[in-house]
């Protein structure tokens, strides 16, 4: 599927899983916090079909007590192992000529994620695409929750209307995020979520960013 880019925009990315390359790494620390604790691990196959959001939802369906410890010390512990791992990822085949492309074409960009705001300006800049952005929303807190509200924030900075807006995700939630925005959505699987899920929910979904936006080109 090549989109038909004539009626957006603005485009909105979402950033780990999508632009970022990075469930291994999140299956990978995951395994070795479940190892610490004696509990089954996962897969990055069974990741993908289970992960969702709120996050502190998948950490129960994992299996821990916040009764023995408290999701604040869990996710704390996850955000130090990822920002260690975060250098060894890479990003999405295709990515950096992509967004150089629509700049050029006169797409104005922003990244909407659930990561901490001042941990993904970081990483960002870590990867060399800050300066592409016109906005840069996240979280203010490491919990993961929901994209919707910072989502609002975004399209108030914004002179388009949702219907001129493309979110790029690879959740069911970007999807339910740009549903509530009034935005056209497009869910990349092999991120977070397995491709069957993000089939189910409606949106539109494509193997990779090099066949949606062939037409750049």
């Amino acid at each position: 599927m090549v989109l038909n880019l004539t009626k957006y925009k603005h485009i909105i990315w979402d950033w780990n899983g999508t632009l970022l390359d990075d469930a291994w790494l999140c299956v990978q620390i995951l395994n070795r916090m479940l190892s610490d604790r004696q509990m089954k691990t996962t897969t990055l196959a069974q990741y993908q079909i289970d992960f969702d959001f709120p996050v502190i939802s998948y950490y129960v369906k994992l299996g821990f007590d916040f009764k023995k410890e408290s999701f604040d010390d869990i996710a704390r512990e996850y955000i130090s192992a990822y920002k260690s791992g975060q250098v060894k990822c890479r990003l999405r085949d295709g990515v950096v000529d992509i967004i150089k492309a629509l700049r050029d074409k006169g797409f104005s960009q922003s990244v909407l994620s659930a990561s901490q705001k001042s941990s993904l300006i970081e990483a960002l800049g870590m990867f060399g695409l800050k300066d592409f952005f016109e906005n840069i929303e996240g979280l203010d807190d490491y919990y993961a929750h929901s994209k919707i509200d910072i989502g609002r924030k975004l399209m108030e900075n914004l002179s388009v209307g949702g219907e001129e807006v493309l979110l790029v995700g690879d959740t069911t939630h970007d999807y339910e995020v740009a549903c509530r925005l009034g935005a056209d959505c497009l869910l990349l699987p092999a991120g977070h979520q397995s491709k069957e899920r993000l089939i189910a929910c409606g949106a539109k979904v494509c193997d990779s960013l090099n066949e949606a936006f062939k037409g750049l080109f």
